[in-house]
Parts: C-alpha cells; sequence; structure tokens
C-alpha cells in the first residue's frame, strides 16, 4: 500500500508554479539509492493526475529498472489495472537511443520509438512508461541522450511529464535530462547525512545548464536541518 502523500505533493506542485498552456517536465533525482525518489515521482505523478486537464506523464529515466510500472502493476487493487501499451512518443522523439541498431526483415533499422511504451493508469489521466528490455539483443546498448525534443513533445500533450531519474551515486544520466527540465528536485534521506553530495549534485545540476529549485527531504524531521536551508533557500 502506497504512503498518502497528496497534501505534499499538491503543496510542492503549488511551490513550483502550476503549468499554463504548455506543460512542465519536473525531474526527482536522489543524491544516493534508497532515498524514496521513485516513490516521491510517483506520488508527485498522482497528485498532479488527480487535477490535471490533459493528462501526466510518469517517464522512468533508468529504462533498464521498469520500477515505476511494476509498482503499479503490482497495486491494481489501489490504482487500477494497467491498459495496453500504446504509442508512447506523439513522433519519432525519444530521450535516448539504442545501438548498434536492429534491422527488420527489409532491412531498415528499427526506430528507437518502438523501445518505449506507455500504459494508462487505470481510469486516471496518468500515464506510465516501460522500456521494452525484450526487445533488446545481446550487445546492444541504450545512451541517454542530451536533448530536449522528446521532452518538448510531451509538455505539449501533457501538463506534466514526471521524470524518475537513478540516484546521481549510480548514474549520471539526472544530467543529460537536466537542462530540458522546468524544474530538478534533489531527494535526499533526513536519515542519511549527505550535506557535501547534495552540494556537488546542485552544482553539476547547474553546470549542466538545468535548474536546481531545492530538495525534497524524505523520512524528514519537521524542520530541515540548517545545512540544507543554507544549500536550498
Amino acid at each position: 500500500m502506497e504512503l498518502d502523500l497528496a497534501p505534499e505533493m499538491a503543496a510542492l506542485a503549488d511551490r513550483l508554479g502550476r503549468p499554463g498552456p504548455s506543460g512542465r517536465a519536473v525531474q526527482f533525482v536522489a543524491v544516493k539509492a534508497g532515498a524514496g525518489a521513485s516513490t516521491i515521482a510517483r506520488a508527485f505523478a498522482l497528485e498532479a493526475a488527480r487535477t490535471c486537464a490533459r493528462g501526466v506523464w510518469l517517464v522512468e529515466l533508468d529504462v533498464m529498472k521498469g520500477d515505476q510500472f511494476s509498482a503499479f502493476a503490482q497495486e491494481r487493487a489501489q490504482f487500477g489495472a494497467l491498459s495496453g501499451p500504446v504509442r508512447s512518443s506523439p513522433g519519432q522523439e525519444m530521450f535516448f537511443t539504442v545501438s548498434p541498431k536492429s534491422r527488420g526483415v527489409d532491412g531498415r533499422p528499427f526506430s528507437d520509438v518502438a523501445y518505449l511504451a506507455a500504459h494508462t493508469v487505470g481510469a486516471s489521466k496518468l500515464w506510465v512508461t516501460r522500456f521494452r528490455r525484450e526487445a533488446l539483443t545481446p550487445g546492444q546498448s541504450v545512451q541517454i541522450l542530451r536533448d530536449g525534443a522528446y521532452w518538448d513533445a510531451l509538455r505539449r500533450h501533457a501538463d506534466y511529464v514526471v521524470i524518475d531519474a537513478p540516484a546521481a551515486d549510480r548514474s549520471p544520466a539526472s544530467l543529460a535530462a537536466a537542462p530540458f527540465m522546468d524544474a530538478n528536485l534533489i531527494v535526499l534521506s533526513a536519515q542519511v547525512r549527505l550535506d557535501a553530495e547534495a552540494a556537488a549534485l546542485r552544482d553539476d545540476l547547474l553546470a549542466a545548464g538545468g535548474p536546481c529549485n531545492g530538495v525534497v527531504l524524505t523520512r524528514a524531521p519537521e524542520r530541515p536541518p540548517a545545512i540544507l536551508r543554507s544549500l536550498f533557500p
């Protein structure tokens, strides 16, 4: 059973600013794996989908994990059944590339778009992505692109695009997406003191060309530690 974080996520959305004619892309990235970034991203997407007009996309940047899709699939009693797969890009835009390319019987290379599916969650306006790992062949690898075309394309069709990035201690993928986000939020556990690492990730996001809009503190006391208030006023 998921924790009910709806009030906190509604307050976060208000703090970030609600979307206008164009949707907003918001990335959540933890300093260290296990801080709860995926839970926060999922809770934010669920709350946004509750009040949105055009829909919300929850995109897992760590494509080989598939944790977001699995979380909804395992909790269908709470969220409703997932739909069958639908196209995850309005055109040919994609945020990753697979190499080397596989080729069909006609000799043409498979499009990167073919590797990512999207599924609606119950009766909501939330779509969650799933990378089709089963379509990979031995020797192929996936690279996250430093390109904003996919995020721009989704913004035109959604109120929010919520990105669940792999933790910074595992992968630099969040830095590739950071410049194309309306907001980048660092997720940090209050139970693990990583002040220097949080400051370094903030600096890395800014150096990559993206904004850094603050920190989401999980397992937190009522008042955040003073060091965080100085890093993220």
